[in-house]
Parts: C-alpha cells; structure tokens; sequence
C-alpha cells in the first residue's frame, strides 16, 4: 500500500468519525427538546450519512458501507450518551461538560444502557443497514 493510498484511508475514516459525531450532537437537538431519543431518527440520519460518505469521502462502494456504518453506530451511541449526560447535568444543576466529566463514561454508559429499550436498538440496526445500503448503492453524481 503506497503512502498515499494510507493517508487517503486515514482521512476518509477521520472523515467519518467527524461526520458521526457531528449528526449525533445534531441529533441531540430534537431529543433534548422532545425529551426522549427518538430512535426512529436512525434511519433518516443513517440515510444521510451514507449518501454524504458515498458522494464526498469514499466512492468506492465497499469502503463507503463500511464508513458510513460506522459513522451512524458511532451517531447513535453519541446521541445516547449526550442525552445521559445532559440528564446527569439537568439534575445536578451542572453544565453539560461538567456532567460529563464529573460522571465519567462508565457511568454515562451504565445509564445509556439503562434507558435503552429493545426496540429502540432494533431502530439504531436498522439505521446502521440503511446507512450502509445506501453508501453501497448510491451512485455519486460527479459535475
């Protein structure tokens, strides 16, 4: 594997990573306003996430399944844990960052997994397959 093949593997992961964190802070939004996870969002935010790695970071079909599976597993674990966190922080009276530095991720996780229900993991899988049926299908459109 060549330097340049390596780096352009790194970039589209990094890329990646980026995009799912930021469609899970995103996703935030309407579940802090709502109070509750709204799981169902998986599937338009795994739609959008593997049209956007399809089309801008890897347009190979393989990778870009792979990338933008990851990239809404990564969102949806995110969205549950600033949603754990932002409820350690409401009760507490704390800022968000202080939530989460004062309750560490162990807890953080403890809670997400008390919160979660079945079916809203059924939702988060179907997302994460849609985001990847989407990246393998997707034909990106060049200008």
């Amino acid at each position: 594997m060549s330097a340049r093949a390596l780096f352009s593997a790194v970039f589209a992961l990094v890329s990646a990573v980026m995009l799912g964190l930021a469609f899970g802070a995103v996703w935030m939004l309407p579940t802090l306003f709502f109070s509750h996870v709204m799981p169902w969002l998986a599937l338009l935010i795994g739609w959008l996430l593997g049209s956007l790695i399809r089309g801008w970071v890897r347009p190979e079909p393989r990778g870009a399944a792979v990338l933008a599976a990851l990239a809404t597993l990564l969102a949806c674990g995110y969205v549950c844990l600033l949603t754990a966190a932002a409820r350690v922080a409401g009760l507490m009276g704390l800022g968000l960052v202080d939530a989460i530095r004062t309750a560490g991720f162990g807890l953080l996780m403890d809670l997400v997994r008390l919160n979660l229900a079945a079916t809203d993991l059924v939702w988060f899988a179907l997302g994460v397959a849609l985001s990847a049926w989407v990246a393998w299908r997707t034909v990106p459109k060049r200008a």
